[in-house]
């Protein structure tokens, strides 16, 4: 017995003109919305319009290993809710996460400023 091949004809794959543009607008496409969005969203962090904190109205300390804001908080302002003193603290650092880390100085609002 004898075996027979058949081999089937091989065709190039041909892009037409408007193949092209498509593959070049998919390929484009995630490009132009990531620098879209860094434009839109990354520039306010550049410019702002906050004067900030008006000397004199608060002072630094040097965050210790172990603390958080709110063994802080609750250290500067016993008799005060420990919630808003954090709030203000983060505020005044522009602090996102409400973390700290030990030798880190941080602003303390001049109402909670420790004696000595």
């Amino acid at each position: 017995m004898s075996s027979i091949a058949i081999t089937a004809p091989t065709t190039r794959l041909r892009i037409t003109a408007r193949g092209r543009r498509v593959v070049a607008f998919l390929v484009a496409l995630p490009i132009v919305v990531a620098l879209g969005l860094a434009v839109v969203g990354g520039g306010s962090a550049l410019a702002s319009n906050d004067a900030g904190a008006p000397a004199g109205s608060f002072t630094e300390i040097t965050v210790m290993s172990g603390e958080t804001l709110w063994s802080i908080a609750e250290e500067l302002a016993p008799a005060a809710d420990p919630r808003d003193v954090v709030a203000k603290i983060s505020r005044l650092n522009a602090l996102s996460g409400g973390s700290v880390a030990a030798g880190q100085r941080i602003a303390i609002p001049a109402e909670y400023a420790p004696a000595g």
